[in-house]
């Protein structure tokens, strides 16, 4: 367990908002979004439903008066991951979004990427191990 800094606790919980609000467009206006961005409805919706999940895993831990050092690791290398998967998904030829789609794409994947960013500052920043 560490003491978390108040930047890292800042940036997960961010990481939450954008994460949720992301997720609820994304799973509940699927069948919107699809067409406007040439997107399959089943990618949208389930990434949706995950990013809701996941909003809501980190908005816990965000609140958490110390935080296991390997959970915050592994928000950083999800938050990583997803990037290298957005932008693997646009290069693979899977999916053949327009302009507008793509551009979906990459501005989630930039944002992720600098949530991961900011989190791995907010975890060097972060104090010492906590007490259990």
């Amino acid at each position: 367990m560490i003491h978390p800094s108040l930047f890292l606790r800042r940036a997960i919980l961010l990481d939450a908002v954008v994460s949720g609000l992301t997720g609820l467009l994304q799973a509940f206006g699927a069948g919107m979004l699809a067409p406007m961005l040439n997107l399959p409805e089943a990618l949208l919706r389930d990434s949706g439903l995950f990013m809701i999940v996941y909003a809501a895993l980190i908005g816990w831990l965000g609140t958490r008066p110390s935080m296991p050092k390997v959970l915050v690791l592994i928000v950083i290398a999800g938050n990583a991951a997803w990037t290298l998967g957005s932008i693997a998904l646009l290069l693979s030829g899977a999916v053949s979004p327009n302009l507008l789609g793509t551009m979906f794409i990459l501005v989630q994947a930039i944002a992720t990427g600098a949530f991961a960013e900011l989190q791995y500052i907010g975890l060097r920043r972060s104090g010492g191990v906590a007490a259990a």
